[in-house]
């Protein structure tokens, strides 16, 4: 009992400590943005720290950063983002900024990741009780691995691809790369950088 005992409080803890996140919406255009610098007469304004949880962990492990941009253009001239205002570091030198699809390809959830609970089908409860020569007896078995492994696999699965639907819908709808910023507009957008630091930006006005 003491071992089944264990076994049941082990797997509970695996489910709470790896289970799928839920995707926090980021919405550019709410941030109250701290960091910005101006050049040429354009304004950019940024934020990184923006995701959480599982996503945030996939940050840290691939090496990219998703970064909040807001992009005020008072040139005097339209500017494409990416071609006549291209984000670099402070120092000059030019980052490559991520297709937003392909951003989301290395920060997303994995969904199959959770097929392991599968492996939980199997397990099976027992309950006992002494009889009168003072021995452990079986009395029943609950199969309660049918429903704990089907049911913390599909459920993870739903969530994970749930939560990665509303993260790549925002990405698509902040995609400022290669957009047009008329004199005058401001445009807001999500970009992926490879980066483990969180160094100061600026943009190169061509």
């Amino acid at each position: 009992m003491k071992i089944i005992k264990i076994t049941l409080l082990l797997v509970m803890a695996l489910s709470l400590t790896n289970c799928a996140s839920g995707y926090k919406m980021i919405e550019p255009k709410a941030i109250n943005y701290i960091s910005a610098n101006e050049n040429d007469g354009v304004i950019l304004e940024y934020k990184y720290d923006l995701l959480d949880k599982k996503y945030e962990k996939k940050e840290l492990k691939k090496g990219v950063k998703l970064v909040a941009v807001k992009v005020t253009n008072n040139s005097g001239k339209d500017l494409v983002f990416g071609r006549d205002a291209k984000l670099a570091y402070e120092n000059g030198t030019e980052i490559y900024v991520m297709e937003n699809e392909k951003a989301f390809k290395t920060l997303k959830q994995s969904p199959a990741s959770y097929l392991w609970y599968l492996l939980l089908t199997p397990v099976n409860f027992y309950t006992s009780k002494t009889n009168s020569n003072g021995v452990q007896e079986q009395t029943s078995s609950t199969p309660i691995g049918l429903i704990l492994g089907p049911g913390l696999a599909g459920g993870n699965m739903i969530a994970a691809s749930s939560a990665n639907k509303k993260f790549k819908e925002e990405l698509l709808e902040y995609n400022v790369n290669g957009t047009l910023i008329e004199d005058g507009a401001t445009r807001y957008g999500l970009i992926g950088i490879k980066t483990e630091a969180f160094d100061a930006l600026k943009l190169k006005i061509q």
